[in-house]
């Protein structure tokens, strides 16, 4: 296919390479980064996607994907596919899909799971809002960047799963942290705590995957001073995103904001920024509440 890949920053870049090595013609363009290996650099997004097949868009929130959509949208060709890769409010989804099809063009949302790790690797995972026949033409791309996507629904249903997704990893995340720092004030060894919860009722992916320990479980960011595989940052945004969806549909979720207030002091009023959304440990570790 000849593919237009716009915003090819930590992850689109090693995305778009994927894409180029795998034999696909690939143009890309980003205000800053400059093209990886393989892919041919544009002079500006709207020179980008003349005559390509499928558009990709990997872009940092709603605002700065509506202004480039309505950049781009008049320069694709006619029966052209806008894939956004991007994580970012249910209603900017929908408005930038409605904006493609009321130019006679396809839309996805497709926020993916995975982090750079899983960009630089091709093990994304894909959670698709968007037409059956849309879905089906971008399929064999996502079967490039990633290791699995999942048709979610109609328009916006992509953004919603992950939105839903990261909640719950954020929820997680923060509940281990907190398990591990009781541990160590209860005197109970981090690696047999592990041990332990790892093959019982607490298992989770926050634990046996990501484990927030160093030195326990695999391999993670805990094990190179809480560097970014995912920044505690981007979880912030993901659970603000979860806080808007929730208020806007009257839904319940008080955990989830309860995490996103936690990720929101770290990130904002402490040294969250920068680090690995894990890094919670450190930070919980430290603190203390007085008995009684």
């Amino acid at each position: 296919m000849k593919i237009a890949f716009i915003g090819l920053g930590n992850m689109g870049a090693p995305m778009a390479a994927n894409l180029a090595a795998a034999g696909h013609e690939v143009t890309g363009f980003d205000t800053a980064a400059p093209a990886p290996s393989g892919v041919t650099a544009a002079p500006g997004a709207t020179e980008a996607v003349g005559g390509a097949d499928v558009v990709i868009t990997m872009l940092p929130n709603g605002a700065i994907l509506r202004s480039v959509a309505e950049r781009i949208v008049p320069a694709m060709r006619a029966g052209a596919v806008l894939c956004d890769c991007s994580t970012v409010d249910v209603d900017s989804a929908r408005a930038v899909a409605q904006m493609a099809r009321d130019a006679g063009l396809g839309a996805l949302d497709a926020p993916v799971s995975g982090g750079t790790g899983g960009a630089q690797a091709g093990t994304l995972t894909f959670m698709v809002g968007g037409g059956t026949q849309d879905f089906a033409t971008v399929q064999p791309l996502f079967e490039i960047m990633g290791q699995k996507a999942v048709h979610c629904g109609d328009s916006g249903a992509g953004q919603a799963a992950k939105i839903c997704n990261n909640m719950i990893l954020g929820v997680t995340m923060i509940a281990t942290c907190e398990a591990f720092a009781l541990a160590d004030k209860l005197g109970l060894d981090r690696q047999k705590m592990f041990d332990v919860v790892s093959t019982s009722s607490g298992y989770s992916w926050s634990m046996n995957a990501y484990c927030p320990a160093p030195g326990v479980g695999p391999k993670s960011p805990a094990d190179n001073d809480y560097r970014p595989g995912f920044a505690a940052e981007l979880m912030l945004k993901d659970l603000t995103l979860a806080r808007m969806a929730a208020e806007s549909v009257g839904a319940a979720t008080p955990m989830g904001m309860l995490a996103q207030q936690e990720y929101e002091a770290f990130v904002e009023h402490e040294d969250g920024r920068g680090r690995d959304f894990s890094a919670m440990l450190p930070r919980l570790a430290a603190r203390g509440v007085t008995a009684g």
